[in-house]
């Protein structure tokens, strides 16, 4: 047997006054998006305590796991992070300010820039991970490693969809 939850209710409300429309899909994208929130809130919590914004954490996760040198073009990281040019600068001009990134002139192109994570930079995304990934552990304890699998996989079909 299940439990109900908060979407049940709102599904069973609508059904009361809709009995017309089959409401599956909030079955699924109501829970999603309010799980989402949920994790948000923990992700946010989590980088707050590594001192880091979400989108600080964004930018150097991704130079993070490029690989030594830890280095990447703004162009990558603009595709990396789906963000805009202009975003990206201002986001990577804060990132220097407070000493986490470096921008390097690209060997094989001097017109060309390379931006590196230093080393405060990798102490702090490296911390922003460990926090991240024990309190997203939490809420999965309630399902068998094998139910993980099987979410996670169900999950990835579904997101190709939105590709």
């Amino acid at each position: 047997m299940t439990t109900s939850d908060e979407v049940d209710l709102i599904i069973d409300a609508w059904a009361r006054v809709r009995p017309d429309i089959d409401f599956a899909p909030l079955d699924v994208f109501s829970r999603l998006r309010r799980i989402s929130r949920r994790l948000d809130r923990l992700r946010a919590e989590a980088f707050r305590h590594a001192d880091l914004e979400i989108w600080e954490f964004d930018v150097l996760s991704t130079l993070r796991r490029a690989g030594d040198p830890f280095q990447l073009s703004p162009k990558d990281l603009v595709a990396a992070t789906m963000v805009t040019s202009g975003t990206m600068t201002n986001r990577l001009d804060r990132l220097m300010e407070r000493q986490l990134v470096e921008r390097h002139s690209d060997p094989r192109d001097g017109r060309a820039a390379l931006i590196r994570i230093t080393p405060a930079g990798v102490e702090r995304v490296d911390a922003a991970m460990s926090l991240l990934v024990q309190v997203e552990r939490s809420p999965l304890d309630s399902l068998t490693a094998h139910q993980q699998a099987e979410l996670a996989e169900l999950l990835r079909v579904l997101g190709a969809e939105f590709a």
